[in-house]
């Protein structure tokens, strides 16, 4: 396994900070090189690469389309939890989609990681419309993307252990919500996964195969991009959004530079961004 810091030169570390910035927007700090080194170790190892240099060449060299997808599998960072942060999803309940009502309702979840983001926006649609009898009739689809292919595919298979499960579910939702397997893992349940399509996206590409949407939840991932990318990003965001359309961003995060877009909306606690 790659341990020592002989392997990552500072060149080599440079060689592929750009790389991986060009590849999927990710940049990483000057002193991430234990990263690197623990997250390629093995793949190094198997690869017979001596050298992170070794790595880059082969990535730029021969165009390997399979190990590239590798690299970044395992570059990148799949944090999440149900509900996180709380707020967001009371805002999208007991203001968005009251406001949305009338229409066909379109959720992009980016960076949607394991799907705990896309399912428990599936769930608060699930309780809304249960108080709500007769709403949102012109149909609801939440759009999830990820740029990790294995993530993806887990969260396509909607089946969580029981660490997974406890990190941020109560136990209702997890009783309305969920079928326990013989495994001793859960499935969540059809009328919640259906709503929501799983695909492959990197933010750094286009978003015009997606369509436009009422509501964009961006959380927790402009925090690994460069501030010009991160503007880049949110300007073509703004335009994936219809008319009134609303962007989360998480709680580090915040909109600068873009005041002329977006507008925010004080929500107490919490805020959320409008399209102008």
């Amino acid at each position: 396994m790659l341990s020592s810091t002989n392997a990552i030169t500072p060149q080599g570390y440079e060689h592929f900070r750009n790389y991986l910035e060009k590849a999927c927007g990710i940049l990483l700090s000057d002193n991430k090189q234990y990263l690197v080194a623990s997250r390629l170790g093995k793949l190094l190892e198997r690869e017979g690469f001596t050298k992170l240099e070794q790595l880059v060449e082969a990535l730029k060299k021969f165009s390997n389309a399979k190990l590239k997808e590798e690299v970044i599998n395992a570059m990148t960072t799949n944090e999440t939890l149900w509900f996180r942060d709380a707020h967001p999803f009371k805002i999208l309940k007991e203001k968005i989609l009251p406001e949305k009502n009338k229409t066909a309702l379109r959720i992009w979840s980016a960076a949607a990681s394991t799907g705990q983001e896309a399912y428990s926006i599936s769930m608060i649609i699930d309780e809304y419309k249960a108080v709500n009898p007769g709403s949102l009739r012109a149909g609801e689809k939440i759009i999830a993307t990820d740029i990790c292919t294995n993530i993806l595919a887990h969260a396509k298979q909607a089946e969580y252990d029981h660490l997974a499960i406890a990190r941020g579910l109560a136990v209702d939702r997890q009783n309305k919500y969920f079928d326990k397997l013989e495994n001793g893992s859960w499935k969540i349940k059809s009328s919640i996964s259906s709503r929501v399509d799983f695909r492959y996206l990197n933010l750094i590409e286009s978003y015009n195969a997606l369509g436009k949407f009422d509501v964009i939840f961006c959380r927790n991932v402009l925090i690994y991009f460069s501030a010009e990318l991160k503007l880049d990003i949110l300007t073509r965001m703004h335009k994936a959004l219809n008319p009134g359309g609303y962007l989360f961003l998480g709680g580090s995060e915040a909109l600068s530079g873009l005041s002329d877009m977006f507008e925010i909306v004080q929500c107490h606690p919490g805020i959320v961004y409008r399209v102008k």
